[in-house]
């Protein structure tokens, strides 16, 4: 069954003048009357009710974990001055900068024969991949969030929620043969004075101890016991001509350059 189809029915079967959803059991939209709200967390789109939700036993919070999450690298500087350099990461860094700067130089005056549009085009991709790994860097981590279950056990709930000046009230009932609710809700009460209710994600933070064991307790990848690199079905020609690409002399001959002009440029 499609889910248009779904939606012209329950709309058909519903009153317009109360806003009514279907939600699946981990809480998430598959039919509201405002199209955007469609696959978003209901904590998300209503706070309170959620919240209510949560309290009355009808959704239970379960937190998961993501052992193979990727987080920003935390800073340890506590102040805005910089930590001291060594003179030989400074003098390395240094002569990263000028072999960045002169290896833009020959891309721009197309060293290796292409026109200098192109010199231009490489010059500016280089400048955005350099930029983007600058901002783009990860580090592996732990995280945890939290999902929310539905409790079977809770087959029909209603309840009110003390909105400050109104009240907001609600009905929500078990779908029968499905793991879908059918939720109800009186519009016309605001109640953004309740926080939505998220599923973000966020770092487990580890001591050196439990950082031992964590790491003890993961299972090492294991290489299969034998290797498939051939099928009796398989055309090689259809394989990428990777092994016809020649190399280009000028390229080849370009890290020489590099290193013959570099006692120059560091004098």
């Amino acid at each position: 069954m499609k889910l248009e189809f779904l939606q012209r029915k329950f709309w058909a079967a519903t009153r317009q003048d109360l806003d009514c959803f279907v939600i699946d059991n981990n809480g998430f939209i598959l039919i509201s009357k405002r199209s955007h709200e469609t696959g978003r967390f209901l904590g998300e789109v209503d706070g309170a009710v959620m919240t209510q939700l949560l309290s009355m036993g009808v959704f239970s919070q379960v937190t998961m974990y993501d052992y193979q999450a990727m987080c920003k690298p935390s800073s340890h500087h506590h102040s805005a001055a910089q930590p001291l350099v060594s003179p030989i990461s400074a003098f390395l860094t240094a002569t990263r900068w000028l072999l960045q700067e002169l290896v833009l130089f020959l891309l721009e005056w197309s060293v290796w024969g292409s026109r200098y549009h192109r010199g231009a085009e490489a010059k500016s991709v280089f400048h955005h991949s350099h930029k983007q790994k600058k901002q783009d860097q990860l580090q592996p981590c732990d995280t945890e969030y939290p999902v929310f279950v539905y409790q079977p056990a809770i087959r029909e709930a209603n309840g009110i929620i003390e909105c400050g000046p109104c009240q907001k009230v609600f009905v929500v009932q078990q779908i029968p043969n499905s793991n879908l609710l059918l939720l109800v809700t009186d519009p016309t009460c605001d109640c953004s004075i309740f926080p939505p209710v998220l599923q973000e994600a966020t770092e487990v933070k580890y001591n050196a101890s439990v950082k031992c064991d964590r790491m003890r307790s993961q299972k090492l990848r294991r290489r299969p016991d034998s290797c498939h690199a051939f099928h009796p079905e398989e055309n090689a020609q259809d394989c990428g001509g990777a092994s016809d690409t020649s190399a280009s002399l000028p390229l080849l001959l370009l890290p020489l350059c590099v290193w013959g002009l570099l006692p120059h440029l560091l004098r």
